[in-house]
Order: C-alpha cells, then sequence, then structure tokens
C-alpha cells in the first residue's frame, strides 16, 4: 500500500485549524482500527471519511497507521522460546496486577 504524502504547504500558511473539537478526533480515533479493517457500517465510515478530509492530523495517523498495519502483516511471527514466553508472560502478569 503506497503511503501518501501530507500536502506541502508553504512557510507562510499555518496548517489548517480544527473547525471542530478535539473530541470529534477522540471518536474518530476510536474507530480507526475498524475503519481500516473495513468493518464499520457506511455511515459511521463515511463519518470518518469526511472527518479525515477535514482533519490533516488525523489524515497523517490514518496513513502512519495502515502503514504499520501493513508492515505487521507482512512481517512473519518471530519465534519465542520457553523462557522468552515465561519472562512475557511473567511481566504482563505484572502490569495488570498494578492497575
Amino acid at each position: 500500500m503506497a503511503k501518501r504524502s501530507a500536502p506541502q504547504r508553504s512557510a507562510r500558511s499555518a496548517p489548517k485549524a480544527h473547525e471542530h473539537g478535539r473530541r470529534r478526533c477522540l471518536r474518530i480515533l476510536r474507530a480507526l482500527s475498524a475503519f481500516i479493517d473495513d468493518e464499520l457500517s457506511d455511515d459511521v465510515c463515511m463519518e470518518v471519511r469526511r472527518h479525515l478530509g477535514d482533519c490533516p492530523n488525523c489524515e497523517d495517523f490514518v496513513a502512519s497507521l495502515r502503514q504499520t498495519v501493513s508492515l505487521c502483516r507482512h512481517k512473519p511471527t518471530p519465534t519465542l522460546s520457553s523462557a522468552d514466553r515465561a519472562r512475557m508472560r511473567e511481566t504482563i502478569l505484572q502490569t495488570a496486577g498494578g492497575r
């Protein structure tokens, strides 16, 4: 998947200001994984697309997320030794227990 480059801005022009609240960005960001995996209903998908067209920050984030997902899908799963798996499990359990 080719990465779309962000539009070039001249040194004088400021980035487009958000015309919506940050809460809207957070709501959209929470749906991005499902958006990238084509798991959203058509109406929610259109809402995300409209937002991305209006929000360069979120659009850049989606491009980066798509690239990350693509890289992960094409990278083989590493083989872990028994000791590595045990150490990882212990770390996860310790972290989860500290909540």
